[in-house]
């Protein structure tokens, strides 16, 4: 093979390893999250708060919220680290992390056999996760873009978007044979199997990570002195709109909060509908997602960011009325169509793009940086819907018309905020998130070739 075939082939290779990857190691991030979740609600409150009564299950769902304060903190500091020394090796860190973390989680004491140690243990743990998670898929969205050929960046930054998905499936679908053993075996060792699985995953995303070469436009950086001293401090004193803007644009993210907490609440809760029929039907969008995505991704990769972006935030808020009417009207089939236009078709347009579309607003400088502590900033206030939306409905918890305008409202305040941005999908990589009166000046001084 000669050189230039080589070097030819080296940066899709690479593009390709980053998108798998990316999908891994979103897959565990989000399988670690959800398993913590679904541990909450069945096993930790017995566990580890054993003494606090009916209080016990109000701790255990307490503890899932230290996640969500950590990641803007994980954030920053990813984010420094990978600005400084590189993408590589701080993404190696936050999927050591993460993994280790759910590892030893499925390996603690409970409470009757270590005492207060035992919560205290769980907590330090989920902290650490939150940690991880700060910087693992914004991270990972930075690296695969820089790897990415020129016209295919959404198609290959999709794919951790798909993972997310993915590690979402498989976290539901590994209670299954847990809950079917025996409750003694389930109390003893049974809830730490979904922990400790979650080894498998973080060996084969660090081995394919392992791989990797730092992307050419950051060893560019690095091999000319020019990585930020402080991205921080440089991100928000020549990128703050950006900053902003992408954070409003991430409320987007509260529409698959609000389809799998808030309507399946509303579903089983309320309208009396059966529980694994509503289980189900999430599940198949999210299946749908990972299918999806990175077909959204190449459409804008062909007209550009903003109008996939745009047309799926204000799809999503029209469909988030049509999808609580067909749970109103107790029809699977218009559950199952009203879910999948909502989440996999209106969200799926969202979430395919967002990876490409923010990370290409911000300079290599500042990049991982500036994704990461946007991205944490929306995905935190999202994070509060269920709480703003239980408060809105004012103790009625058949009116759901107030979750439904405060998801429309964060539609449209995502739409508003992308139609603001430059569009970027034809922007050569090297000019990414640069001001454009630098990159003429530059250009002037450079001499002509011809």
């Amino acid at each position: 093979m000669s050189a230039s075939t080589s070097a030819a082939g080296r940066p899709r290779s690479n593009a390709r390893i980053a998108a798998v990857s990316g999908f891994l190691g979103s897959a565990l991030e989000y399988y670690d999250f959800f398993i913590f979740g679904s541990a909450a609600a069945l096993f930790l409150a017995k566990l580890f708060f054993p003494d606090a009564g009916a209080a016990g299950t109000l701790l255990s769902f307490a503890t899932l919220g230290v996640a969500y304060i950590a990641r803007p903190l994980g954030a920053i500091v990813w984010g420094h680290f990978g600005d400084r020394m590189g993408r590589k090796n701080v993404l190696l860190a936050t999927l050591v992390l993460m993994g280790a973390s759910t590892f030893l989680i499925g390996c603690l004491p409970t409470y009757s056999v270590a005492g207060v140690f035992a919560p205290i243990a769980l907590v330090t743990l989920r902290f650490l996760q939150g940690v991880s998670a700060g910087g693992e898929s914004p991270g990972a969205s930075s690296l695969i873009l820089e790897h990415a050929p020129d016209g295919k960046r959404a198609f290959y930054t999709s794919f951790t978007m798909s993972g997310i998905q993915f590690g979402i499936v498989i976290s539901s679908l590994v209670f299954i044979p847990v809950m079917m053993l025996p409750q003694d075996a389930l109390m003893s060792w049974g809830w730490r199997v979904p922990f400790l699985a979650s080894a498998l995953v973080t060996l084969v995303a660090y081995y394919l990570r392992r791989q990797l070469e730092e992307p050419e436009v950051f060893e560019e950086l690095k091999d000319g002195a020019k990585t930020a001293a402080l991205p921080l401090v440089e991100l928000l004193r020549y990128d703050f709109p950006n900053v902003v803007r992408v954070t409003l644009c991430a409320v987007v993210t509260m529409v698959n909060t609000v389809f799998t907490v808030l309507a399946l609440t509303y579903a089983t809760q309320t309208a009396g509908l059966d529980k694994p029929l509503m289980l189900a039907a999430i599940a198949v969008s999210n299946v749908s997602l990972v299918v999806l995505q990175p077909l959204f991704a190449v459409v804008s990769d062909r007209i550009g960011r903003k109008p996939v972006f745009i047309a799926g935030t204000l799809a999503c808020a029209a469909l988030v009325f049509v999808f609580f009417s067909a749970v109103d009207s107790g029809s699977w089939l218009l559950i199952f169509l009203a879910g999948v236009a909502f989440n996999t078709i209106g969200f799926g347009m969202c979430n395919a793009v967002y990876p490409a579309f923010f990370a290409e607003l911000f300079p290599a400088r500042t990049r991982y940086t500036g994704m990461a502590v946007s991205l944490m900033l929306g995905l935190v206030m999202a994070g509060f819907s269920p709480v703003i939306g239980t408060a809105l409905t004012a103790g009625n918890p058949a009116d759901w018309g107030p979750i439904a305008w405060m998801t429309a409202l964060a539609c449209a305040v995502a739409a508003a905020a992308a139609f603001t941005a430059r569009e970027t999908y034809r922007v050569p990589k090297n000019e990414l998130g640069r001001r454009r009166a630098d990159i003429e000046r530059e250009t002037a001084r450079t001499p002509s070739s011809l």
